[in-house]
C-alpha cells in the first residue's frame, strides 16, 4: 500500500464514520426539537412541515391531519446552530413515501419545496436510544478498518453486542475478529 492509497483509505474510513455520526445527530435533534411541541403527543398530527428556509433564525412548523389541512402551527427559535431541524431522510415524507393527498394544503405546501415534511409515524416510531447504540457501532466498525490497515489494530473483541434478530436472523453474544 502506498502512502497516499493509506491516506485515502484512512479518510475513507474517518468520513464514513463522521457521516454516521452527523446522521444520528440530525435524528435526535430533530426529535427533540419536535418533542418540544404537542405534536409529537397528538395522534391527530400526521406530518408537520419544516419551514427552516425563510428564516435561519427560526423554523416555522406547520402541523397536518391525515387529510393533509393544517391542525397547529409553531415556531422554533434556533439560539444555536445545533439546534436547526434540517432535512433528515428517515423522517422525510419523500423516503417514507407518505402518502400526501393531491388538492390538500400539504400537497401544495409540497409543491412549493420550501423546507421539508416530517412523516409523523417514523419520528414516532424512532427510538434515540437504539440509533444512538447502532451508530456507536457503526462509526466504529468504520474506523477499525483503517486501524487494522495502519497496525493500530491487529483483532478485536467486542462482548454483549446485541443485533435485531429481525435484522440479522440471529442474535450475537460476543464476537471476535
Amino acid at each position: 500500500m502506498t502512502r497516499q492509497s493509506a491516506i485515502e483509505a484512512h479518510a475513507d474510513g474517518f468520513d464514513r464514520a463522521r457521516a454516521i455520526i452527523r446522521g444520528h445527530e440530525l435524528r435526535a435533534c430533530a426529535r427533540e426539537r419536535l418533542d418540544a411541541t404537542d405534536f409529537v403527543a397528538d395522534p391527530q398530527v400526521c406530518a408537520v412541515h419544516v419551514d427552516n428556509v425563510s428564516r435561519s433564525d427560526r423554523a416555522y412548523l406547520t402541523a397536518f391531519d391525515a387529510y393533509g389541512e393544517a391542525c397547529g402551527h409553531e415556531t422554533l427559535y434556533v439560539d444555536d446552530f445545533n439546534q436547526r431541524i434540517d432535512l433528515t431522510p428517515e423522517f422525510d415524507h419523500d423516503w417514507t413515501a407518505m402518502t400526501v393527498l393531491s388538492g390538500s394544503e400539504l400537497a401544495r405546501i409540497v409543491a412549493s419545496e420550501v423546507g421539508w415534511v416530517i412523516d409523523m409515524g417514523a419520528l414516532r416510531a424512532f427510538d434515540l436510544e437504539r440509533d444512538r447504540a447502532a451508530t456507536e457501532r457503526a462509526a466504529f466498525l468504520a474506523l477499525l478498518g483503517n486501524m487494522m490497515g495502519s497496525g493500530q489494530a491487529r483483532g478485536f473483541l467486542v462482548e454483549g453486542i446485541k443485533l435485531d434478530d429481525s435484522q440479522t436472523g440471529f442474535r450475537h453474544g460476543t464476537e471476535a475478529a
